[in-house]
């Protein structure tokens, strides 16, 4: 079993318009935008990154503004909600705070005993606010909502699965351990590591369509390691029971491999270090364009392409 894993690291979804995305999730959520850079494969499009102050690992949500894709269909072999951690008795808040924004698919419930403000994204994106304790963290509040009702960072994330077996076996593989069931849902919880530490799996029945990506779909679900040295102890056991595995990719705030799972869904390891302070001080993260070395040559013509994104 892997000792390395410390929870979620971020989660990477697709978007249409990048001011869209952007307001949403710094005026409406009242996340820091700690990172404005571009998708390292498709320069012509952003790659913004939302989350606390600095950007702790386990609070990071991140988007490709692709502009005209075509909208995702929901389905199985997906991350179906991203959860976000809120403090206990913050629900009647967002509810109202939600519904002024025109916020649509508000439903509050309870799973495992936790209460949760089910949403949706700007693109049809899956989420949900849940209550929690704060566990060391702290929200970010530049984003006008206060300290006593904001984002914490993610509380975890369910996944949308036809045939949940093999990925209830990998996330044990992980470390991560079955904590319950209710209905179709199971939970599995990662221990010893950040406050981002639950994975849902729900069973999906057999009539439910495959998953289509395009924009409100989430593109890979990343999890944290420490540093470099436990990414590589992790790829190797990986590769060791028969995944495929990417080599080590820079991605200048973290270093990433990929692998899909059985499931369906895009899974990555990434290293907590160095983080999005390596360019940028605190007090100015997510502010400049940020482009990797590569390209930084070519930085006239990239910031042609790009749209201008309010503050």
């Amino acid at each position: 079993m892997i000792k390395d894993i410390k929870g979620l690291h971020h989660v990477t979804s697709m978007a249409a318009d990048a001011n869209t995305n952007n307001d949403f999730f710094t005026h409406t959520l009242g996340l820091r935008r700690v990172k404005k850079t571009v998708n390292f494969d498709a320069p012509d499009v952003y790659h913004l990154y939302y989350g606390d102050e600095t950007g702790t690992p386990g609070s990071v949500m991140t988007y490709f503004p692709f502009g005209q894709m075509p909208k995702g269909r929901r389905g199985a072999g997906e991350v179906g909600t991203t959860e976000f951690a809120v403090p206990t008795g913050s629900l009647r808040f967002w509810r109202d705070h939600l519904a002024a924004k025109g916020v649509t698919g508000l439903a509050e419930g309870t799973a495992f005993g936790e209460k949760r403000l089910a949403f949706d994204g700007p693109d049809g994106d899956g989420f949900a606010l849940v209550e929690s304790d704060a566990r060391g963290r702290s929200a970010w509040t530049g984003g006008g909502i206060g300290d006593d009702t904001g984002v914490f960072g993610f509380r975890g994330a369910r996944f949308a699965l036809r045939e949940v077996d093999a990925t209830a076996e990998l996330l044990g593989f992980m470390g991560y351990q079955k904590a319950e069931t209710e209905g179709d849902v199971t939970r599995f919880v990662i221990e010893g590591g950040n406050a981002a530490d639950t994975i849902d799996v729900e069973r999906l029945s057999n009539a439910a369509p495959t998953a289509d990506q395009g924009t409100g779909s989430v593109h890979h679900i990343a999890f944290a390691v420490d540093d470099r040295a436990a990414q590589l102890r992790v790829r190797q056991a990986l590769m060791d029971t028969g995944y495929q595995v990417t080599p080590v990719i820079d991605r200048d705030y973290f270093w990433a491999i990929y692998f899909r799972t059985p499931g369906g869904v895009l899974f990555e390891i990434a290293t907590n270090e160095p983080g999005f302070d390596r360019d940028e001080d605190t007090a100015h993260l997510g502010q400049a364009l940020k482009l990797p070395s590569r390209y930084e040559p070519h930085r006239d013509k990239i910031e042609a392409l790009l749209p201008p994104i309010a503050a």
